[in-house]
């Protein structure tokens, strides 16, 4: 390495002490750079670096965008307000400003592949796949593209997409589904439960996917405790609005119940089972986490087919022939399952079952 050259150059010192794990002393000399007003774009881009790989992204944040505000036609610059978006899990925001870059420079293969990074983020395979053509030589592309043809082959949702979805919808999911889509998730189990299980109360109550808390609404009054999980972050500071729950998380349901923990006498899934195909690490886990003649109540969109199968909303359907299988193999008995309809697209209602498991 050309030491005296690096120094003639203090961006290209700057990088040199990114690379050797100096993030920190990078970011404070380029700032005292910048500061003398002797850096350009490349000075506040390498910045961005540096406080990302210090993990300052708060900070990141706030440089990418001062240096946007100074070069809003660079597209290194546009790169670097993406990346910092993108460590900040602003998925959306980052995601349009790779894209302002390619339409500046539609061969810029770093913003391609970053925001196929993006869309991958977000569980979105086949928007990432496309953006990943023609990558060969980009650090990390085989890593990437193993991980998109892993999502497209799981029976099951990727949890970044289902956090992705439900984060864009969390500002009006309430007037959404109760008035748009009719959902009816809640109010279901609600009438299972006083079919299956009479006069029970005060309850320790686990909530899965809760969402904003409607389905813990419903169940506030027979729970003792209220916890609740939910993969989307902003579904979570909804829900904590209510002031209903004990507990909430933000997490992996099927991560979450692997976990030892304590025992329920009501585990709810409304609208939840929906974002995953194969239900077997779901039904053992519950089994492991109810409580003696602890219940699993749930709903489903119908499937016509012998277990599961993926619709066209991206929604899993499973049978009844499926889940009453599942449930024996679990160790969880069948209390009821009906017919019901959880939720209207375009108007009409959705074919589904409410089930109640217990656990013998």
């Amino acid at each position: 390495m050309d030491c005296a050259g690096l120094r003639t150059d203090p961006v290209a010192h700057a990088q040199a002490l990114i690379d050797a794990g100096e993030a920190h002393r990078a970011a404070r000399e380029l700032r005292g750079l910048l500061a003398e007003g002797r850096g350009g774009a490349l000075a506040r881009t390498t910045l961005v670096t540096a406080l990302l790989a210090s993990g300052d992204v708060r900070g990141a944040l706030a440089e990418a965008r001062e240096a946007v505000s100074l070069n809003p036609a660079v597209p290194e610059v546009l790169v670097a307000l993406g990346e910092a978006l993108l460590a900040a899990e602003n998925l959306p925001a980052a995601i349009a400003e790779f894209q302002r870059a390619l339409r500046l420079e539609p061969g810029h293969m770093r913003a391609r592949h970053l925001t196929g990074r993006a869309w991958l983020a977000a569980g979105e395979a086949d928007k990432a796949l496309e953006m990943f053509e023609g990558g060969d030589d980009v650090a990390g592309l085989a890593d990437d593209i193993a991980r998109a043809q892993a999502i497209k082959a799981a029976a099951r949702s990727d949890p970044g997409y289902v956090r992705h979805l439900f984060d864009q919808f969390s500002a009006d999911y309430d007037s959404r589904m109760l008035g748009q889509l009719g959902y009816a998730a809640p109010a279901i189990l609600a009438q299972l439960a006083d079919l299956v299980m009479p006069g029970r109360s005060e309850l320790a109550v686990l909530d899965l996917g809760c969402g904003t808390g409607l389905s813990g609404a419903a169940f506030r009054a027979r729970a003792s405790r209220l916890d609740g999980i939910d993969l989307s972050p902003a579904m979570i500071e909804k829900a904590r609005a209510r002031g209903i729950y004990n507990s909430l998380e933000v997490a992996d349901l099927e991560t979450h119940l692997r976990r030892e923990g304590r025992s329920y006498d009501l585990i709810l899934a409304a609208d939840t089972v929906v974002y995953l195909g194969d239900l077997a690490l779901l039904f053992a886990a519950v089994a492991a986490r109810l409580a003696p003649e602890g219940y699993f109540l749930f709903t489903v969109e119908q499937a016509q087919v012998a277990d599961f199968e993926l619709g066209p909303k991206r929604r899993w359907r499973h049978s009844e022939a499926y889940i009453r299988r599942l449930a024996q193999v679990s160790g969880l008995g069948v209390a009821g399952i009906v017919a019901a309809a959880p939720r209207h697209e375009a108007g009409e209602p959705v074919a589904g079952l409410a089930a109640a498991l217990v656990r013998l």
